[in-house]
């Protein structure tokens, strides 16, 4: 799944909408209802939703900057690291 592109309409969603979808298919599938192929076809698409918003979080985290002043009063950005 990892080597498969993410589809056109994934990949214009925002991450909120993506999430939102995933939960819904997650629902779903913890309900344990719906016919095997559906409940294959819906795994496959959670799957790829998760990427999409594991990348939206990757882009949002390298786009943050931590901005600190030093004693002498300089200011320095440098990347946040979230552990």
């Amino acid at each position: 799944m990892a080597d498969r592109p993410i589809p056109a309409d994934i990949a214009g969603l925002s991450f909120e909408d993506a999430l939102a979808e995933l939960e819904t298919i997650v629902r779903q599938l913890e309900a344990g209802q719906g016919k095997l192929d559906d409940n294959i076809s819906a795994y496959e698409r959670g799957a790829l939703l998760r990427a999409h918003c594991e990348a939206k979080l990757r882009e949002a985290q390298a786009r943050v900057e931590t901005i600190s002043r030093a004693a002498d009063g300089t200011v320095t950005a440098k990347p946040a690291t979230f552990d």
